[in-house]
């Protein structure tokens, strides 16, 4: 197992990593933003988010200034984040978007922008709009994914401002394929989609089963991939991840110390290799969560580690 040794501050949930310049920066749940010069060793910027925007106390009155699981894109020469607020256990939530022209807090160009309201759900939806992610298809299109529990991952397509199109439609590209009693949300969660693309294929990466709960989470990792960013996402046995299939990657199993892996994204570094950036809980530290870095190797079009 070939897990970077990583040093420093590694208080990480639901972590993406970016690069700018020479710098590496990592975002995560809470707040929480670091920096390294090399992947391995890595400083706290502390609380990067602030007050919410006045359109969160409107649409999401049960979030407390606590934004969730960001994800960081370079646009137009400048960066966006999309990021998540809500209320634990409640699909009453929203993505919204913050834009800054650099990641470097000590510029003086430095400074997220709100950009408003992405995407929103409510009670009466079948998805909860939390956990986004950016992908670009073969035509230039970037589309947002997005989803945790109720009917599972979702798709939509944005404009070059990156807002959703006024004509998207969720598409549901993933879910547990089990029902429950309630007929907006599956019996088993996934949550945490990314989808990374490589040589002519789109690798959809989730989380199934349950995170937050230390040491007692079951989180791990698993994927399918397609030709199409849309799907099917078939995962290595020919299941569609769309009725509840996924080929495990990465779970709890694997290690001694560390719990519940999950909430992945996939970093491609500028000198072509690529890293499985997810989060764990720390057996040996009260269950806290903690960045975990990994590198990927690539063997029949697919991701081994």
């Amino acid at each position: 197992m070939a897990l970077l040794e990583l040093t420093g501050d590694l208080t990480a949930h639901d972590p993406v990593i970016v690069k700018e310049k020479s710098s590496y920066y990592c975002f995560g749940t809470h707040g929480y933003m670091s920096v390294s010069d090399d992947l391995r060793s890595w400083k706290s910027m502390g609380n990067i988010y602030g007050e919410n925007a006045p359109w969160v106390r409107n649409m999401v009155p049960g979030n407390k200034n606590d934004m969730w699981a960001p994800e960081v894109v370079q646009r137009d020469g400048k960066w966006r984040m999309y990021y998540s607020v809500s209320a634990f256990g409640k699909n009453t939530s929203a993505i919204g978007l913050r834009v800054s022209a650099t990641l470097d807090p000590s510029s003086p160009e430095y400074g997220w922008q709100d950009q408003g309201v992405v995407i929103a759900s409510r009670r009466t939806d079948n998805f909860n709009a939390i956990d986004p992610a950016v992908c670009t298809d073969s035509d230039g299109t970037d589309w947002l994914l997005f989803g945790s529990f109720w009917k599972g991952l979702f798709m939509v397509p944005l404009t070059a401002g990156g807002k959703i199109r006024p004509d998207a439609v969720p598409m549901n590209v993933a879910s547990r394929g089990r029902g429950g009693a309630n007929p907006l949300r599956d019996e088993n969660p996934i949550e945490g989609g990314f989808i990374f693309s490589r040589g002519g294929y789109y690798y959809l990466f989730a989380s199934h089963d349950f995170c937050c709960r230390g040491t007692a989470s079951t989180y791990h990792i698993v994927l399918g991939v397609s030709r199409s960013i849309t799907g099917p996402y078939l995962d290595s046995s020919g299941e569609e991840m769309l009725l509840g299939g996924g080929t495990t990657l990465r779970d709890g199993a694997s290690f001694k110390r560390w719990a519940g892996p999950g909430h992945n994204t996939v970093f491609h570094d500028t000198d072509g290799k690529d890293y499985l950036v997810y989060h764990a809980y720390d057996r040996t530290n009260k269950g806290k969560p903690s960045l975990m870095i990994e590198p990927v190797t690539w063997k029949d079009d697919w991701p081994e580690l």
